[in-house]
């Protein structure tokens, strides 16, 4: 039995894009995503996102925790945690809540932290094509 906090994920409801593989438009899942090839365009994950050390993801990537060992060119939004891993890279803005760098990472770009509430706004302004129930709309204020 494992003494993490952290859930456990069947791996039938990781969707995958494998190495070798481009997307063109937008994703979009309720499930944790691992990306191993490339993505032009947007990402949205209400779960996890993983960006393995050969993945490229060029526009923007919306999720509740990312882990970045690839390449990402373009806007980031991150409910929760962000983590940087060693060789990966970063070109482009950050929305943030929590952020985690490995010495070696390289970011150019800028960071800004958030709330989810800023972060659920930010869903609703860049995701076009949401999941149903994947974010709540965020009602104006007056």
């Amino acid at each position: 039995m494992s003494n993490s906090n952290q859930p456990i994920v069947d791996v039938n409801d990781v969707s995958h894009i494998s190495a070798g593989t481009v997307v063109k438009g937008e994703v979009s899942s309720l499930n944790d995503i691992r990306v191993d090839g490339g993505v032009e365009g947007k990402i949205y994950s209400k779960g996890k996102i993983v960006v393995g050390e050969g993945a490229r993801i060029t526009g923007a990537l919306l999720c509740s925790n990312v882990d970045l060992w690839g390449k990402m060119e373009g806007d980031v939004y991150v409910k929760d945690t962000m983590s940087i891993k060693g060789n990966a890279s970063v070109n482009g803005t950050i929305h943030v809540r929590k952020f985690q760098v490995e010495m070696g990472a390289q970011i150019n770009g800028t960071c800004h932290m958030i709330s989810e509430a800023d972060y659920d706004k930010f869903v609703n302004d860049v995701v076009t094509t949401l999941v149903p129930g994947a974010v709540k709309p965020v009602p104006e204020k007056k």
